[in-house]
């Protein structure tokens, strides 16, 4: 992609980034609102079964989902003008979704800084080896690997690790403010869990809130894994490595049915919002279908993304995912080929008179 068309793809996002205080309102309106009245209506329906609790319990972390979304365009900056009006409603909306604002706007910036560079991983994104890092890594890195990216581990421990565990504590250089913010983040999540335990007991609280917290953090997980992973994504070493590719080329377009499109607050136009992320969730949709060059991202449907399962490992090669089985084929052929190179190599130069 030439320079001079990286600097127009990026003013063309311009006009999509301002931000609509009427439309933020509204979401406010039409997403926490439901999800409390969600909530509430799936406590009411424990005493007449609890199959109707569990099914409003799914719709409910479906707004959960939503409201994450919410918190999400707050650590951008996106939602409001106000960066104290963005600290303020991600702090809540935190504490709802169970992730400390300060701590996650950290790591989620490093994260659109450094998507798709290889050698500026780890920090708020999923653990990626390559084909030749993980033949060559020691047993006991390879199987804690295979474990990671298994789905039962990734998807069914994950949400648990993550948002019950990893979230509750800073990490070792966080400043004061972030600290702070996730000491109050779970203050808040103490205060309210024990209030709503205090009002219609423990049980019923965990009846309700377990499905809601599993789901959301499932389908969260799902969607940050499936728009990064797909088969033909995006990695450069650093002096290859270009943030406006990595975005378009390295971030799918997720394309929903309309529900889901705005249950999930849009995200599925990820490779608009990594290219600016400034762009409000209610923005993105339109900045797809105005600039054509946005319309040529890698699109996946709710059928196609079920094949990132098999993805375990990214062959800087070929530019593409492929499975274990894949992968360890391809070391080992391309071994074989070097260590034929190299023998006739040696038997070339043996023939040459000393």
């Amino acid at each position: 992609m030439s320079d001079s068309r990286i600097k127009h793809l990026k003013h063309s996002m311009t006009p999509y980034e301002k931000t609509n205080v009427k439309a933020s309102v509204m979401q406010i309106a039409n997403t926490i609102v439901p999800f409390i009245g969600l909530w509430y209506v799936a406590y009411l329906l424990l005493d007449v079964s609890y199959v109707l609790t569990f099914l409003v319990a799914v719709v409910a972390a479906c707004f959960n989902v939503r409201t994450f979304i919410l918190f999400h365009d707050c650590c951008h900056q996106s939602f409001f003008r106000s960066r104290l009006a963005n600290g303020i409603l991600g702090t809540i909306t935190g504490i709802l979704t169970l992730v400390p604002y300060e701590q996650w706007k950290w790591s989620h910036t490093i994260h659109h800084a450094t998507s798709g560079n290889l050698d500026k991983r780890g920090t708020g994104d999923m653990w990626v080896m390559t084909v030749e890092e993980y033949a060559e890594a020691p047993l006991l890195r390879r199987i804690a690997y295979r474990l990671y990216r298994h789905p039962l581990v990734l998807f069914g421990l994950g949400p648990v690790a993550v948002f019950l565990i990893q979230y509750r504590f800073n990490r070792k250089q966080a400043r004061r403010k972030e600290r702070m913010n996730t000491y109050l983040t779970n203050l808040g999540i103490v205060l309210l869990y024990a209030g709503l335990c205090a009002l219609i007991g423990w049980k019923a609280f965990v009846l309700v809130q377990a499905p809601i917290f599993y789901i959301s953090g499932l389908l969260g997980f799902w969607l940050f894994y499936v728009q990064h992973q797909f088969e033909d994504s995006y990695f450069e070493n650093e002096d290859e490595w270009s943030y406006v590719q990595a975005a378009v080329e390295g971030s799918s377009y997720y394309k929903l049915p309309a529900v889901l499109q705005w249950l999930t607050g849009n995200i599925g136009f990820h490779h608009v919002h990594h290219l600016s992320p400034k762009i409000p969730n209610y923005n993105l949709e339109l900045a797809h279908e105005s600039v054509p060059s946005l319309q040529k991202a890698t699109t996946i449907t709710v059928k196609s993304s079920l094949k990132s399962l098999r993805f375990r490992l990214w062959d800087e090669q070929t530019k593409t995912f492929v499975t274990f089985k894949e992968g360890m084929r391809l070391s080992r052929t391309r071994r074989k080929e070097n260590a034929t190179s190299c023998n006739s190599g040696i038997k070339f130069h043996a023939k040459i008179p000393g």
